[in-house]
This record gives C-alpha cells, structure tokens and sequence, in this order.
C-alpha cells in the first residue's frame, strides 16, 4: 500500500512539473504519462478484447437486451418502408413519406410511393444554382473570406432538411415512384456527388474571375446560365430526366383500376394533397446550447436561392413532445430528425443512452450534457425519420417512441424504438402541423428570427 501510494505521488508530482512546459509535449509528461497507466489485471483483460472485438459488442449493456417490446398506446398507421441505400437523401425519403401516408389517408389508396428521384433531380439542380449565385453575390469579396470559404467548401450535397421538401414539393410537384425510378447513381450517390461538387467548383471560380475582369451583372447570369445547362445535362445523364406529363391510375386494394387521368407533377401534387407547405407546418428545435423561445434561422440552410433559410423555434424538450403526441394521436405522422448514430443498436433497432457501457469499457467517464455536446460539435441533427408512434403511461407520459426509418427493412422491421430519456438527450428537430401546437408557440413564432451564420454548429451536419 505504502509503495503505491509513493508511486501515485510520484506520478502527480511529475504530471504537475510538466505542466510548467511551454505547451508541447515533454520528455518528463510522458515518462508521467507511462507510469499513470495501470498495468493491472482489468486493463490488460480490457487490451485484449479490445483487440480482438468490435467496441459496440464489447460495450453492449446486458441488462437492455429484454427491455423493448413493441406495444404502442397510439401509433400511426403507414405502409411500406423505403430504402434510401448509400445516398444521404434521408430528408427526401422522410419528406415524402409524411405526404405518403397523409395522402393514402386522404383517398383511401391500399398503396403509394413518390419518386424521390425525381425530386432530387431538381434538389441538386436548386442547389447548383444556389451556390452559383452565392458566389455571383459575394464575387467582391477575397477568396480568404469566411463566407466563400464555406461556399467552397459546401457546393452541393445530398443531405437536407425539411426545407428541400418544401422548395423542391412546392415548386415541381410529386409523380409516383414508377414514373421516374430509382437509378444506381440516385441509389449511391457519393461518386456522382463529387464529380458534380468539382464541377461546380470550377464554375465558380470562372463566375469570380469574370467578375474580376469587368463582367456586369447581366453578364454574369448568362455564364451561371450556361453553367447550370450543364449541370442539368450531368443530372439527366445520372438520373434520368425528369416527366414534365404522365398518366396514373388509381386502383383499389384488390389492384382494379379505378380511374387512369394524366397529370402534370404539380397537379398531381394538387390533387392528391394540395396542402400549403409552407404556411402549414411549424418547424420547433430543442437546443439547450442557446436561449428558449426565441426564433432563429440559419443562413444558406436552404434548398434553392429564392426559398426560405431553416427557420425555428427553440423550445424545451416537454413542449416539443406535447406537440408530438397531439399529431400522433390524431394519426398524423411527423418529420423529424436526430443524432442516430449515438446509442443505436442496429441489430435491435434501438435507441438507447444504455445501451452502451462506454464508461465501464474504458474506465472513462464521458460527461457532457447535451448543451455541452451541441456547443463543442460532439452532436448534431445528422438523420431524418418518421416520428409515428408513442407509447403512453397511465399519467399520459411517453415511455418510448416509433420512428420508421428509411433503411430498408433493417433494425426493428424497418422501425426503430426509441427510449423517451434518448429522444431527450439527441432529438434536434421536429417539423409539425400547426393545428397541433399550442397557442404560445404560434404567438413566439411571429419574432423576428436571430440570423446564424452558415457555418453555425446546427447547420454542420445536415440530415
């Protein structure tokens, strides 16, 4: 006991001097450093698993296994589950299949899909056109400016948010999924996505050095013109170009045709839903990193150039589930979004904060509270889903969540469960009808937003 105790002293007193330093790392702090590190029995067995298997299995809680069922008190009734394969398209599928559900509902259809290709074609082109203008607007500035830095640096993605459905639904409309399907390059898309970054990489660099040269305005818009022809050509080559007319019929739950009518995208759109997109839904945030009932919208966090940056309110975490529960009750599906890869057992298809025993693995305690993990970028919305489920107890409080994925038929059947302690600790945002909020929400939404910049933490990794 006596020479460990010398050993511990010993060992604090040299971490101690090394402290002194001038900031780099010393001879002296890491002989501390060795000699800190037990080389016991529990770290050596620690060593050896560690080497010998996956971190999520060796770190598993037993004590979970058995803790999910699938009883819901209240549930959304939907149908089919979609698989976004290796695209991060996942706010597009969430999108769509909230309408989905909602138009199945409306018409009594036995079965409906909507062609997120074909509105991911106009996505990226929306885009393209974005980040062109955004360089037209800011061709005065240097190129050591943060906002073209982070232009640069961000041309164009797959990811999203609900914003995309709003432009991309709003603007061109919905057709099926058999009128414009699927595609290898729409499946997997990181190839693809990076040809057409450099792209537009290049042209941005060629709108800044017009400028430099005298270009005017007029004549800046007959290169971004010329250059987003391009662009849609790149598009049509690697999905398919997109129906401007098509026929549908609409068939009962036996399969017999009851009507075939031909449609524009957008009347199809108008005709199987028709609702406002965006005057009718309300976007809500819970970030404890910053004040409460206030509105606030990030700049650039949108689809197209003449749509509407991420606006939303941030409440608590109660009124964001007061809200959820008054749509699911009323059989109305949300989108929503989440840091899902924190806690999840894919196999299970579980959401859990304990589900993983990290701190027991490692001998380690990871502390940080969800303001703390928001602010230094250790969590982010990074997914989207279908918020359709809740399970109640008898006081009316949700002991967990069902959220239909869009993984194919993985992890619970196609759905995850999500315990209500994680939906605390890594639900971001929810996008609901306004019908379901209440009275102080609609009065706190008429603020004026507070406007974050681009490179803002919530608008680093998009769903």
């Amino acid at each position: 006991m006596v020479k460990r105790i010398l050993l511990t002293l010993t060992v604090a007193m040299s971490l101690q001097a090394s402290a002194d330093d001038n900031g780099s790392i010393s001879p002296d702090m890491l002989s501390g450093f060795k000699a800190s590190y037990a080389k016991d029995a529990a770290n050596k067995a620690r060593h050896n698993a560690l080497n010998a298997a996956a971190i999520d299995k060796l770190a598993f809680n037993e004590a979970v296994r058995n803790k999910f069922d699938d009883n819901f008190t209240h549930k959304v009734e939907t149908k089919g589950i979609t698989d976004q394969k290796s695209s991060g398209r996942c706010w597009l599928f969430t999108g769509l299949n909230v309408l989905r559900s909602q138009a199945m509902a409306q018409h009594n259809l036995p079965k409906l899909t909507f062609s997120q290709n074909y509105n991911f074609f106009f996505d990226q082109l929306e885009k393209a056109n974005l980040f062109l203008q955004g360089v037209i607007d800011t061709a005065n500035k240097p190129m050591e400016n943060r906002q073209v830095e982070w232009l640069f640096q961000n041309p164009i993605s797959d990811g999203g948010t609900f914003c995309g459905v709003v432009d991309m639904v709003s603007k061109y409309g919905l057709v099926p999924s058999e009128v414009m399907a699927e595609t290898e390059i729409s499946n997997n898309t990181s190839q693809f996505r990076r040809i057409l970054a450099t792209r537009l990489r290049e042209d941005g660099l060629r709108l800044r050095q017009a400028k430099a040269n005298g270009a005017g305005a007029n004549e800046l818009q007959d290169i971004k013109t010329r250059q987003l022809a391009e662009v849609y050509k790149l598009l049509a080559l690697a999905l398919g170009e997109p129906p401007t007319e098509f026929e549908w019929s609409r068939k009962d739950k036996d399969g017999k045709i009851i009507e075939t009518k031909t449609y524009t995208p957008v009347s199809f759109y108008q005709e199987l839903l028709g609702n406002d997109l965006k005057n009718d839904y309300i976007l809500l945030m819970n970030d404890p990193s910053r004040e409460y009932w206030k509105v606030y919208s990030i700049d650039y966090d949108r689809h197209s150039y003449d749509g509407a940056d991420w606006t939303y309110l941030n409440v608590p975490m109660a009124d964001l589930k007061e809200c959820a529960i008054n749509s699911i009750k009323d059989n109305t599906a949300m989108y929503f979004s989440c840091d899902v890869g924190k806690y999840l057992d894919r196999d299970r298809g579980t959401l859990d904060v304990e589900n993983y025993d990290y701190d027991s693995l490692f001998d380690t305690k990871l502390g940080m509270d969800k303001a703390e993990r928001i602010s230094s970028w250790a969590s982010a919305s990074s997914h989207a889903m279908t918020l359709s489920g809740v399970d109640l107890d008898g006081k009316g409080k949700p002991k967990k969540w069902l959220i239909e994925n869009s993984w194919g038929k993985t992890g619970h059947d196609g759905y995850l469960i999500a315990t209500d302690g994680w939906m605390d600790e890594y639900l971001f945002r929810l996008v609901v009808d306004k019908k379901y909020v209440s009275p102080k929400i609609l009065k706190a939404m008429k603020q004026d937003p507070v406007k974050l910049p681009s490179w803002d933490h919530l608008f680093s990794a998009e769903e």
